[in-house]
């Protein structure tokens, strides 16, 4: 009965900020107070792609990012310094993390669906970080101080409100995603049932949820260690009889990936976030499949293929380009030699770099391009984020549409694809 009332609560919570992020700013002069009560209202339709030229053509003043979101989080934590203790000790990922979904918001203002589902994915996460429907208030109010320091008075105020505009519609998406996640959890417990040590730098672990985790083949969860709270990170997850699999590569020291996959142990208890992701397969198939992997993105291709072979399309074919740096980074040969020798229609391309069996291709990339002939398939990618990002560009040039090249977010590398809007602001 408690859980239903404060679940009514934050629905009402919800509500009134809805109504408060959906009052337009001022189109003229100084936004004051923008995602507040005084907010003006109208009538107006909210016009994303007129906002999206006010901000692409003011870029110069407020990119890169890095000095923006510093901006940001340094005006949020002044004001409400309680806030801090909502964050991981380091910000680096979770500034990286912002300025991907800062480009995003720009690169889609103009398709206010996929906004408004990538955006609802967001809130619906950020649950889990404890994060409130004022609290975008917060940030919105900490992104006007920001925009003002950053520019330094030369972001015009029309560019400063369509800024403001944006990010209250993203809050407006992220407050109803919450909101319709509030009859499950904001995280799922799970206890670790298997810790394999494939190579010094890789772990395969096995985790039991706590109670059903919801999960698609091709889809991914962020993972949070006891040993560093509130620090979350993203892992492709095969699921496996009631229980999930991640595969996890050691980075560097002292991170998650070294917390998973140097001390962790069977019997540990670790953290699930919801669900995340779109690299799933179309139902039904209604392509041949290209899916392009590398390293630990071997998970993410291997779920896709087992969903493939459990519903085993009639007539469609699949390619799998698996790079790695060495044959020993074909850490999982067993199950891959499995899938070839059950899957008539599956192709497998191993590419690899240096030693014994190299594959004589510069990288994994120019063993697809070599191949060719892709523009009848879709598209799945995997792996580190150069890789991913540098077969996504070369599918892209060869002719295969963006909408049939799925990926996971990519931190750390910018926008996959340059728009021409953005390859001339970062001239």
């Amino acid at each position: 009965m408690n859980d239903d009332y404060h679940a009514l609560l934050a629905r009402r919570e919800a509500m009134r900020l809805r109504d408060r992020l959906l009052a337009p700013a001022p189109r003229a002069g100084r936004p004051q107070n923008v995602t507040g009560a005084g907010a003006r209202c109208t009538t107006r339709p909210y016009d994303g792609a007129v906002d999206q030229q006010l901000i692409t053509h003011n870029l110069a003043q407020v990119t890169p990012f890095d000095e923006l979101i510093k901006h940001l989080y340094d005006a949020m934590f002044e004001r409400h310094p309680y806030l801090r203790q909502l964050f991981p000790e380091s910000m680096d990922f979770q500034r990286a993390h912002l300025e991907r979904a800062f480009w995003f918001l720009i690169e889609h203002l103009d398709h206010p669906d996929e906004l408004a589902a990538f955006c609802a994915r967001l809130g619906r996460d950020h649950r889990k970080l404890g994060v409130l429907p004022v609290h975008y208030e917060v940030f919105a109010e900490a992104l006007s101080d920001a925009l003002g320091r950053c520019a330094r008075g030369r972001l015009s105020p029309d560019a400063e409100a369509a800024w403001l505009r944006m990010v209250r519609r993203a809050a407006e998406a992220m407050v109803e995603g919450a909101n319709e996640a509030l009859a499950e959890p904001a995280y799922w417990s799970a206890t670790v049932t298997d810790h394999q040590r494939r190579r010094q730098d890789v772990a395969v672990l096995r985790v039991r949820p706590s109670e059903p985790y919801p999960c698609r083949p091709g889809q991914y969860a962020t993972l949070q260690s006891p040993l560093l709270p509130h620090t979350w990170r993203p892992y492709s997850a095969i699921n496996a009889d009631g229980e999930l699999e991640f595969h996890v590569r050691r980075t560097g020291p002292d991170g998650v990936s070294d917390a998973l996959v140097t001390r962790t142990a069977v019997g540990d208890t670790l953290r699930l976030g919801p669900a995340q992701g779109t690299t799933t397969l179309d139902d039904p198939v209604s392509r041949d499949v290209l899916i392009v992997a590398g390293g630990t993105g071997w998970a993410t291709a291997r779920t896709l293929l087992e969903d493939l072979a459990a519903r085993r399309s009639p007539g469609r074919s699949a390619h799998l380009f698996l790079g790695a740096r060495s044959a020993e980074d074909l850490y999982d040969a067993a199950v891959l030699t499995r899938l070839e020798n059950r899957c008539s229609w599956l192709r497998i391309v191993p590419v690899i770099d240096d030693g014994p069996g190299a594959s004589g291709h510069a990288s994994v990339v120019e063993a697809v391009t070599r191949h060719g002939g892709w523009g009848g398939h879709d598209a799945y990618v995997s792996g580190p984020p150069a890789m991913v990002a540098a077969a996504v560009r070369r599918l892209t040039a060869l002719g295969m549409p963006p909408e049939r090249v799925h990926h996971d977010p990519v931190t750390g590398t910018g926008p996959v694809v340059l728009p021409p809007w953005q390859a001339g602001a970062s001239a």
